[in-house]
Formats: C-alpha cells, sequence, structure tokens
C-alpha cells in the first residue's frame, strides 16, 4: 500500500494542509493519506501549542468526507518528545513490509529537514514529498543531496499546490476576531468557536 504522511501540530488544520494531501494522493496515487497529528513537536519544546484531543478533533472535523484520509494519533499517545524518524519505524513494524510511505512536507520544511531528529532515518524509511510554499524558492537539490546523501534517490519536488495560509497567521486571526473564512474548513471554524481556540486568555 502507498501511503501519505502529513504531519503537523494541526492548530489548527486548515486548507493548505488538504490541498497538500489532495495533491500527493493524486500526482502519486496514494492509497490514503494518514493526518499524523504531532505530540510534542521536536523542533518546538516551549511553544504554546493547544491541548492534543482538540488538535486531533480537528483534524479529524477537516478530513470528515475526503476519500482515504484518516488521522493517526500515534505520536500524540507516544510519550515525550516527538520524532518523524521513529514514527516511521513503528508503522513500518505494524504494517505489511511492502508498504510504501511518502512523507508530505513543504519546500520550507524541506531545506530544514537537515536539522531534523536522525534525518537519515527518515529518508530510508520513506520518499519525501516537497510541496511548494508561497515565498520559497525551488530548493536547491545539489546542497541537499550534500546535506543529506541519499535524498534525491527518493525526493519528489512537486510545483503544485503553492501553499499560502499557515496556522499561526489563522490564530492570529481570531485573536483579532477577524474572519477565518475559507481559511479552515467550515467544520474546524465551528469547532474554533465552540470552544473559544485562540483567544487572549482574560486577565
Amino acid at each position: 500500500m502507498k501511503t501519505g504522511i502529513l504531519g503537523g501540530t494541526f492548530d489548527p488544520p486548515h486548507t493548505g494542509h488538504l490541498e497538500m494531501a489532495r495533491e500527493a494522493k493524486a500526482a502519486l496515487g496514494l492509497e490514503r493519506v494518514l493526518f499524523m497529528v504531532a505530540g510534542q513537536p521536536q523542533l518546538k519544546p516551549n511553544s504554546n501549542i493547544s491541548p492534543a484531543a482538540d488538535r486531533l478533533e480537528m483534524a479529524r472535523l477537516a478530513i470528515d468526507g475526503e476519500e482515504g484520509f484518516s488521522v493517526s494519533a500515534m505520536e500524540i499517545e507516544r510519550s515525550g518528545a516527538t520524532y518523524t524518524a521513529d514514527t516511521l519505524e513503528e508503522l513500518k513494524r505494524q504494517d505489511s513490509v511492502t508498504d510504501r510511505y511518502y512523507f508530505i512536507l513543504g519546500w520550507d520544511n524541506l531545506e530544514k529537514l537537515k536539522d531534523w531528529h536522525q534525518p537519515l532515518r527518515i529518508i530510508e524509511n520513506c520518499y519525501i514529498v516537497a510541496i511548494p510554499r508561497k515565498g520559497y524558492a525551488l530548493p536547491d537539490t545539489e546542497k541537499l543531496e550534500k546535506e543529506l546523501p541519499g535524498i534525491l534517490q527518493c525526493l519528489f519536488l512537486l510545483d503544485k499546490p503553492v501553499i499560502d495560509v499557515s496556522a499561526s497567521s489563522i490564530r492570529q486571526k481570531v485573536r483579532l476576531s477577524q474572519d477565518i473564512t475559507g481559511l479552515v474548513p467550515e467544520k474546524v471554524a465551528g469547532y474554533i468557536r465552540e470552544r473559544g481556540l485562540y483567544k487572549p486568555n482574560p486577565l
């Protein structure tokens, strides 16, 4: 089975996440895409992240009705910091030896992959699917190969969609009571309103 993995805090999940997953699924013929909701991300150890239960529920609401999409709580259920290298190896232990994994990320994160926890373990266990992000140039493949030898053998550089939305900008809009219509799925917007997420804490 060809499985796409889209990891993130999903705080909140937005339309850009869905566009990335849809394009990767169509372009590479993926049979399923797992939205892997992070527990405590390695590179965000001190950030103010919404409770895991809220992020997990928003991810479930975001993919409602999307064929082949599902949400995984694997990283939330694992104690300690979240490492993609560990997640991939755990998936391999659980699934068939013939399963193939395609880790989906933006061009911005592709350039930072060398700084992730044990990145060579990552590229040994999956293909990398990199999707354009507005404001970022096409990654320098020669530089990538020098930083992570072997990455070009498992890298798919897609040319669409160009993602121009971020979770941080959405959180800021909510804090300022601005409209987020079209930036997140309608059910996610409703959940944010109901739970009062991202609003300033009262004094």
